[in-house]
């Protein structure tokens, strides 16, 4: 299979790398290579990617793209979001084919994850 045109690598703007790469580090176990004071790549996360120094972060209600991680246990996963720093941003609900809440991590970033 080839790689042609598929989705690759992802860039996220960061407000707190230090904060964001611990928080991401401890809830999801992503790994992380610094590339100067202001950029990290980070990987083990489904798609591999990068979080840069910026003072915007991602919103859906501004038009941001939602990033969705899955999980096998929805509660376990929240409970862990929210141990480590993360404020849940909308309740978890139920969609066709399974369930879902939003979050944003330390530096502002809105995300998701859902379960079956």
């Amino acid at each position: 299979m080839t790689n042609h045109h598929q989705l690759n690598y992802i860039e996220i703007p960061c407000q707190d790398l230090e904060a964001t790469k611990t928080f991401f580090k401890h809830v999801f176990d992503w790994s992380f290579e610094d590339y100067g004071p202001d950029y990290c790549a980070f990987s083990k996360a489904g798609i591999d990617g990068g979080f840069f120094r910026s003072e915007q972060s991602m919103s859906s209600e501004q038009g941001s793209a939602l990033l969705v991680l899955y999980s096998d246990n929805l509660e376990a996963s929240q409970q862990q979001v929210t141990e480590f720093g993360g404020k849940i941003c909308k309740a978890t609900f139920e969609f066709p084919g399974g369930r879902r809440f939003h979050f944003r991590e330390p530096s502002g970033n809105e995300f998701a994850i859902w379960s079956e």
